[in-house]
């Protein structure tokens, strides 16, 4: 997940984890969890909709966001 994008996004439109995660209707806990993907968790197809919708993403960006790897992770990962 590119959770840079996705918080440079937010950011654009005003947003913060709290107003995000009560948009999606989820504790602000959960929504860092899924965020930081913290022991794995996740954004649902439901909620990815969602963010989709509310900041008017289109399909490329939101495969930029949410089903590319970060390329930070990949180096630790490789060293």
């Amino acid at each position: 997940m590119n959770k840079c994008l996705l918080e440079s996004i937010m950011k654009a439109h005003g947003d913060t984890g709290t107003t995000l995660s009560q948009y999606l209707g989820m504790a602000r806990s959960t929504f860092s969890a899924k965020i930081n993907e913290t022991k794995g968790a996740e954004f649902t197809q439901g909620e990815i909709a969602s963010i989709k919708r509310r900041y008017s993403l289109d399909a490329n960006v939101v495969v930029e966001i949410f089903f590319t790897q970060d390329v930070s992770n990949l180096d630790t990962m490789t060293n």
